[in-house]
């Protein structure tokens, strides 16, 4: 089965009920009500390659980069991430002989998922959508060098081995509260959140400017419970918007 005809899923509406952020704002201030720490947002793998026409593209992965473009300017640090893989990356099926795009294999004994080649270093692939507005973004972080392990977070490769060094310079900055949006809730978006939790970061998914690979039906909604489950926060963009503490931050900037 062609990488292309592979990643078409059915379209899923995924109806799962957000937090209103107006608890988020109460979370980040302190009994005086004076604000604790920086908002930092996590501008997930905005990439040609998961978008139209790309190699791994999401569905309807182009429909959050004008969203990531309005909601930069709410929050006090942009993080950008890029899969950034060398060309001989374990997570590529035409580096395995035999195997196809979207079969699951046993790497060091770690479960790996066969994806087209995508997002190799400097290539257009794996350059940033030319929509996305880079202007505000702070920091940069790549994922995914290493050519024997993959790296779905942010944060750490799949076996924890390595650091990103996005921790630490969330901590530096003194951020307290993470938000993340971008591609794809199920895989880089979910892991990410996972792993912000477990650094200690208070986490907030902006659902509707997420979209997913959906590789088998259900993997979006079981993506969002499990984020739930594990103390992430979900919103819409609406809630960003509306709330008086982004208009409060966006009138500091």
């Amino acid at each position: 089965m062609g990488a292309r005809q592979y990643m078409q899923p059915y379209h899923v509406e995924v109806d799962i009920p957000h937090e209103p952020l107006y608890f988020v704002a109460i979370n980040q201030c302190d009994e005086g009500g004076a604000m604790t720490g920086k908002k930092a947002l996590i501008m997930v793998d905005l990439q040609n390659d998961f978008c139209m026409g790309g190699n791994l593209a999401v569905p309807g992965g182009d429909e959050v980069i004008p969203l990531a473009n309005q909601l930069q300017p709410y929050f006090d640090l942009i993080i950008a991430t890029q899969d950034w893989h060398p060309h001989d990356h374990m997570s590529f099926a035409a580096n395995h002989p035999g195997r196809a795009v979207g079969e699951v294999i046993q790497v060091e004994e770690l479960v790996q998922v066969l994806w087209p080649v995508h997002c190799v270093q400097d290539t257009k692939g794996a350059e940033f959508h030319p929509g996305l507005d880079l202007h505000r973004v702070n920091k940069i972080i790549h994922k995914g060098v290493n050519k024997h392990i993959d790296s779905y977070s942010a944060f750490f490769d799949n076996a924890h081995l390595r650091s990103t060094g996005l921790s630490d310079y969330l901590r530096d900055e003194q951020v307290n509260d993470v938000y993340i949006m971008g591609l794809a809730t199920d895989y880089c978006v979910k892991y990410s959140s996972l792993d912000a939790v477990h650094e200690g970061f208070k986490v907030t998914v902006i659902q509707d400017a997420c979209r997913g690979v959906e590789l088998s039906q259900g993997d979006v909604r079981a993506a969002l419970a499990a984020m739930r489950d594990a103390g992430v926060t979900l919103v819409a963009c609406a809630d960003i918007f509306n709330s008086s503490t982004a208009r409060i931050s966006k009138a500091s900037r």
